[in-house]
């Protein structure tokens, strides 16, 4: 048995951690051979849509961005609320960034900024829980369990576990997002996290070899109860059990190893978030569907100005690097980046030099996809107070990842107590953005 440890943490105010593990041969969390849960996956998506091979990198900034710091500066509101690391002009005239976001201002022409993104909830449970899910859950910040799976879950259970040809997982997650499980969905459709010690647990323990000889012993012994088998029930066993091989012994873990990268590319990712969108960028070209990188430190309640020059000037380079590397290799129509975090942030600057949460304005921008990109949707009031324009919800923004995704959002599932629960009941997808 293969087993992938991770532990993974993620940093606000509420110092919430989580240590979760996957075994290969075995998931004993959720009492399932992996061949089982393959085939419940796979019998689910047979059920479904069937999606555009599109894929969706979630850039999670956990702990609440400030939308001014970042997509908003407001340079002539009052010196308590324009943003404290000032703006720099973008190649989209008349539109300006936060200070720290110089490389990402020459990239205008590959982003869209939503200035009027909001919701209700300045929780970080209960935010989080609406921005992953597009729905509210009040109990989230009192330990509430999540009552709507995650969109990455979404997709797993729409796409299956795995890609046929390479056993990549459909969805995974590189760092803990709280609400990015299935719910209701069930485990079998949780993402596939190989962060922390699982990196070198990618690796074999048993030669290649004898797993080789055990999959064609196991190959020649399912032939065998096959011959009597009129219903077929074996071939399709014998079918996820091969998936269940390839997911290991297929291309799906070289995607994780950077040692097989361009060293040049990797150089120009640099380290750390860097690295991670890298990986993720890998994981999609090898038929991963949703991928999200969780990259904390926020929750900036004081200090905000100090905290940016640290946190932003990494998210501006490795998006930047990111975006032109997609735009390279000519995937930025099949790959949607999505970035933003649980809320927003006070536009006020309190008496700490920093901003509070702030659920009634956040940060939102996305990139490829084939949306329409080069510009800024909606308004904010004159001090980043409120949206201005007509609000762009999480319902929305659910809306339109399914879009990109191929999946209406439309599409129903039967909750515990047995009724139909519609994905998306409210939300369309961003009008500006499909055109």
């Amino acid at each position: 048995m293969l087993t992938y440890f991770t532990s993974a943490g993620f940093g606000d105010c509420t110092q919430t951690t989580r240590r979760d593990f996957l075994a290969v041969g075995s998931l004993a969390a959720a009492g399932l051979a992996l061949p089982d849960l393959l085939a419940a996956r796979a019998a689910a998506a047979e059920a479904g849509q069937s999606p555009r091979q599109t894929s969706v990198v979630w850039l999670w900034l956990n702990g609440g961005p400030s939308h001014i710091e970042s997509f908003d500066p407001k340079p002539d509101a009052p010196v308590e609320y324009r943003s404290v690391t000032g703006s720099v002009a973008t190649t989209l005239p008349g539109v300006s960034l936060g200070g720290t976001f110089p490389e990402l201002a020459q990239q205008m022409n590959r982003l869209a900024i939503v200035r009027s993104f909001a919701h209700q909830n300045s929780g970080h449970g209960g935010g989080t829980h609406f921005v992953m899910t597009g729905y509210d859950n009040r109990m989230s910040d009192a330990g509430g369990r999540p009552s709507r799976p995650s969109l990455g879950s979404i997709v797993s259970r729409v796409r299956g576990a795995n890609h046929p040809e390479t056993g990549m997982p459909t969805y995974v997650r590189q760092g803990l997002i709280g609400a990015d499980g299935p719910a209701f969905l069930g485990s079998a459709f949780a993402p596939f996290d190989p962060q922390g010690p699982a990196r070198k647990n990618l690796a074999l323990t048993t030669k290649e070899d004898r797993l080789d000889d055990r999959r064609q012993l196991l190959t020649q012994l399912d032939r065998f109860q096959r011959q009597a088998d009129a219903s077929g029930l074996m071939r399709g066993l014998d079918a996820y059990e091969q998936q269940a091989f390839n997911l290991v012994l297929g291309s799906a873990p070289t995607a994780f190893d950077l040692s097989k990268e361009n060293k040049k590319v990797v150089d120009r990712y640099g380290k750390d978030l860097g690295q991670q969108l890298l990986i993720a960028r890998r994981l999609c070209e090898a038929g991963c569907g949703f991928v999200t990188v969780n990259f904390g430190g926020w929750d900036m309640h004081g200090q905000i100005k100090q905290g940016f020059q640290r946190r932003a000037t990494m998210v501006d380079k490795a998006v930047a690097v990111f975006l032109e590397d997609v735009a390279q290799r000519g995937l930025s129509e099949q790959i949607l980046l999505v970035i933003t975090g649980e809320f927003g942030r006070t536009p006020r600057i309190n008496k700490n030099a920093g901003r509070d949460h702030w659920a009634p304005l956040s940060t939102l921008a996305l990139a490829g996809g084939g949306l329409r990109m080069g510009q800024v949707i909606g308004e904010s009031s004159a001090k980043a107070e409120t949206p201005k324009s007509t609000p762009i919800t999480p319902q929305d923004l659910a809306a339109t990842v399914l879009d990109v995704l191929g999946i209406s959002p439309a599409t129903q599932f039967v909750n515990p107590a047995g009724r139909p629960v519609t994905l998306v009941e409210s939300g369309k997808p961003i009008r500006d953005l499909v055109g």
